[in-house]
């Protein structure tokens, strides 16, 4: 298994003359508006995976990969004279799908952003099921009133604890 790096800087280099050859031109007038993207080359230099986009309609994308396909033998041959390599890799060509996939993406953020539009337009007219704080909050002891009020009602239950103590007391002796 060769070095990562030395695979790396031959797809680098791979990719740059392929690139170059296709920029020149073929003689294959099948041949559309093609970008080469990446070039990913095994660990053992053996084979290089080319990925490429082509920009245009579905059949110029099927009429580019037909003719990069029957071009693949001269751009091995090209590929094989500007490299030092002992062996010349074997090439084959994948269409990339990242225009796709980025289209894909760009929809979904899209519909994300109306989905939070129409979610705070709702949210703007909402109101609590509840109280709006549902936190209980101690109570102000300042006042005079509410003291006097509550102390009538601790009153007023320790009556009603002797009563029923009391109560107790009397039916318990029986």
């Amino acid at each position: 298994m060769a070095d990562p790096a030395r695979a790396r800087k031959m797809a680098d280099r791979i990719k740059e003359i392929v690139a170059k050859r296709l920029d020149k031109g073929l003689r294959d007038p099948r041949l559309g508006f093609v970008t080469i993207t990446d070039v990913r080359v095994t660990g053992d230099l053996q084979h290089a995976s080319i990925f490429y986009t082509v920009y245009g309609s579905e059949e110029e994308r099927r009429d580019s990969a037909l003719a990069l396909q029957a071009a693949t033998g001269m751009l091995r041959s090209e590929v094989g004279r500007n490299i030092t390599a002992r062996l010349t890799p074997s090439l084959e060509f994948i269409l990339d799908a990242i225009p796709e996939n980025a289209e894909h993406i760009e929809a979904l953020l899209r519909e994300a952003r109306t989905r939070d539009a129409e979610t705070s337009m709702l949210a703007s007219g909402a109101a609590y099921a509840g109280d709006a704080d549902p936190y209980v909050k101690p109570r102000d002891l300042d006042d005079d009133e509410d003291e006097a009020a509550r102390s009538d009602e601790l009153d007023e239950l320790d009556d009603e604890a002797s009563d029923l103590a009391d109560d107790a007391e009397a039916g318990g002796s029986r």
